[in-house]
């Protein structure tokens, strides 16, 4: 295993979690807690396991990049929960648990028999965490909280540059992964409220609710001016063809935006001394003839030219990359944002790595992803099953 790790005991040492999580919002949070020294057992249904080993054709079957992104520092335990004896074995484990973290529609842990007030009364230290697409109570409460769903929902995907460009799918995973880090903010606040008080936690997250709190600015002007602000509208700032890519440009932040915009692209005149641009209003009210100056005279040149004149001119700027192009830059290597790791299947697996750096702790890639059910008897025999008994729930079907 390569990547960021440190000699110092990891944050989470010590820390055992029962991740019931799957696709990509709850194993993100899991992960993470994995890589900060946590004790990930992934509790996975007999046959298919989470629903990402099977999402996305590949030829690595169940153990695709998808599911191996966000599953490492894991052991896999392959039950049917259905059972009774398989409800007991986790009933076993909760009781040595110190999390246990879900992402279903709301009231599925309660029907499966593992909701917090069932599973308080086995460990009353327990940290119970739970993801939902709306929450657990209103009129939404029981639809399917899948990402693009809510960013439909939240007004998300209807704020656009302009009216005229078509609705479209954030193509990145914006609403899992911003609600897997807010579940993961709620278990470490737990935490920290049971090392005050001694008692475990209830925790609850929801994409609606994330998707909502990403927009904290727009909503405020929202609610108090009724006014929508929408950043992509800013007059100086866009994105631009060049003779050979595209230049993302932030026209702001300095006293006079429109005049270092205009000498970095070498206008002959500054643009801000006409009577049409002469105010930040004025600015806006002729963004499309500002913007169709910046693409005539963007499209002239090539990209490092203009980053070039744009950097010279104190504006911010970045060429368009794609993510092939990112994960190669030197910045990506020089941060430590790829990992290796050696897998029983597939061979070397690169991932990315962690993103918090803490002085003193840190990070640890100590697993790669577990095969289905790869620890089965390995994680019963730790919480007192003896061979025999394994034996029996294996032959039976409870694990497999």
């Amino acid at each position: 295993m390569t990547g960021p790790t440190t000699a110092q005991p990891l944050p989470l040492d010590g820390l055992t979690v029962l991740d019931f999580t799957q696709v990509f919002m709850g194993p993100s949070c899991t992960q993470l807690l994995g890589d900060y020294g946590a004790d990930v057992i992934k509790v996975e249904r007999p046959g298919l396991g989470d629903i990402s080993r099977n999402s996305f054709p590949d030829r690595d079957g169940q153990d695709n990049p998808i599911f191996l992104s966000i599953n490492r520092n894991k052991r896999s335990v392959s039950l049917d929960t259905r059972r009774p004896e398989g409800k007991e074995v986790i009933y076993r484990l909760v009781r040595d648990a110190d999390i246990v973290v879900s992402n279903f529609r709301a009231g599925v842990m309660e029907r499966l028999g593992f909701g917090y007030e069932q599973l308080k009364e086995l460990n009353p230290r327990l940290i119970w965490a739970s993801g939902t697409g709306f929450g657990t109570e209103g009129p939404y409460r029981a639809k399917g909280g899948q990402d693009v769903i809510n960013q439909a929902y939240s007004g998300v995907m209807w704020r656009r540059e302009s009216p005229d460009i078509p609705l479209s799918v954030y193509p990145t995973t914006l609403c899992d992964y911003t609600t897997g880090m807010h579940l993961l903010q709620g278990i470490l606040l737990a935490l920290l409220t049971r090392d005050r008080t001694g008692e475990g936690q209830k925790v609850e997250v929801a994409m609606y609710n994330s998707m909502l709190h990403m927009q904290m600015q727009e909503a405020c002007m929202q609610l108090n001016r009724g006014y929508e602000v929408n950043w992509a509208e800013m007059p100086t700032s866009g994105v631009f063809p060049t003779t050979d890519g595209a230049v993302c440009m932030v026209g702001g932040f300095t006293e006079k935006p429109l005049s270092a915009v205009s000498a970095a692209l070498e206008l002959g005149e500054d643009l801000s001394e006409r009577e049409e641009f002469a105010t930040t209003e004025a600015q806006f009210a002729q963004r499309p003839a500002l913007q169709r100056i910046f693409r005539e005279r963007f499209a002239t040149r090539d990209t490092a030219y203009w980053l070039e004149r744009l950097e010279a001119h104190d504006v911010l700027c970045a060429p368009v990359r794609t993510l092939e192009e990112a994960l190669a830059d030197e910045q990506t290597l020089v941060n430590q944002m790829i990992v290796e790791m050696e897998h029983a299947g597939v061979g070397t697996v690169k991932a990315l790595a962690p993103p918090i750096r803490i002085s003193g702790a840190g990070s640890s890639v100590r697993h790669a992803p577990p095969r289905l059910g790869e620890h089965n008897a390995e994680v019963l025999a730790e919480h007192g099953y003896d061979e025999a008994a394994i034996t029996a729930l294996t032959e039976a079907g409870v694990l497999r």
